[in-house]
């Protein structure tokens, strides 16, 4: 799996190689790799969370990262169309439009 942290971490680890290493060990090795729920649930969860905490910088890895999980378009869209009414409308606007730039970019990479 692609892990997020490992795509910045070597700007990171500059700063916070613990930090770095503990995440890839503990939450992608162990917790993302737990078999009680699947990689494509625990990416929807987590885009659920990243958005509705406004959590904009980890959201973007993570959307390229649901989709990589089987997540869907069409369901990351509704997920926010639903989560606008729990969390907030411009969360989901935001988080739509983060969307909409990730699918350009894998568009442009061909991915």
């Amino acid at each position: 799996m692609q892990r997020p942290s490992a795509a910045k971490g070597s700007e990171l680890a500059a700063v916070a190689p613990g930090l770095v290493e503990i995440t890839d060990r503990v939450l992608y090795g162990e917790v993302w790799e737990r078999k009680e729920l699947s990689k494509r649930d625990r990416s929807l969860l987590t885009v659920a969370s990243l958005m509705t905490a406004n959590r904009h910088q980890q959201l973007e890895a993570h959307l390229g990262l649901a989709l990589d999980n089987g997540v869907t378009e069409e369901e990351l869209g509704e997920a926010m169309l639903h989560l606008a009414f729990y969390s907030s409308w411009p969360a989901s606007i935001t988080a739509s439009r983060m969307l909409l730039d990730v699918i350009a970019k894998r568009a442009a990479a061909g991915a």
